[in-house]
């Protein structure tokens, strides 16, 4: 299963509300690329695949593919601001190793 702090759900929120029209929910996935082997990928979506898993997180629906739950189960998405920047952030406890740039992953 995967978590998404207050602060992600939030910010997701927020952002759904500027989309017209306004889309169903959020889809989370592992997709093929990077300089590990796989990155995140984070869309809006209108609606869910045939074998998705749907999750509500506080009225924010998340779609996740099968595929990409193998290498999602047991991680963390939270929303972080630093002077450097701000973004979704995944913990995630499946990944092996990452890349110098910190957004590909192997597992």
């Amino acid at each position: 299963m995967i978590q998404m702090t207050e602060r992600a759900v939030g910010k997701v929120k927020e952002i759904m509300e500027t989309q017209d029209p306004k889309p169903a929910g959020l889809r989370i996935a592992v997709v093929g690329g990077g300089c590990s082997g796989f990155t995140y990928s984070m869309a809006f979506e209108n609606n869910p695949g045939l074998l998705d898993k749907v999750y509500n997180f506080d009225g924010l629906k998340v779609f996740i593919d099968q595929a990409s739950l193998l290498y999602l189960d047991g991680a963390e998405v939270d929303y972080v601001e630093t002077i450097e920047g701000s973004g979704f952030k995944f913990t995630n406890p499946n990944v092996r190793s990452t890349c110098g740039c910190g957004s590909s992953f192997s597992a």
